[in-house]
């Protein structure tokens, strides 16, 4: 299987218990800052086709910049080119940590969006 993309932030004290749990059960992965270097509108449009969520689930809603944006109410009137235009813009912005893992026939990669164990394991069995 190809490395994971694993998408986080330092001071995350989530993002630091899921590179705990990938260590832990062997997942090769590259780590990439999503503050330091956002994932593009792109990128994040792959993910969220691949994903099957709505892309409100690609918002961290209990972020800083999520509540002086006002996003909340502004969040149900936006296409999601729009919201994903705006994902693009910062890292801040974007649910994390983010795991992106390729698919082993080259089909839509699994994308896990937050850490949640079950989940996790469920993907990477």
């Amino acid at each position: 299987m190809n490395e994971a993309l694993f998408l986080c932030y330092a001071r995350c004290s989530t993002c630091t218990k899921a590179r705990k749990w990938l260590d832990g059960h062997g997942v090769a992965y590259t780590e990439r800052d999503i503050k330091g270097e956002n994932p593009n509108a792109e990128e994040l449009a792959a993910w969220h086709r691949a994903s099957g969520l709505p892309v409100r689930r690609f918002f961290n809603t209990s972020g800083r910049l999520y509540r002086e944006m006002g996003l909340k109410d502004r969040l149900p009137s936006m296409t999601d080119g729009e919201a994903i235009d705006l994902l693009a813009t910062d890292g801040m912005l974007v649910k994390r940590p983010l795991l992106v893992v390729p698919s082993a026939d080259g089909g839509d990669p699994s994308v896990l969006v937050g850490f949640r164990e079950p989940q996790w394991e469920q993907a990477l069995a």
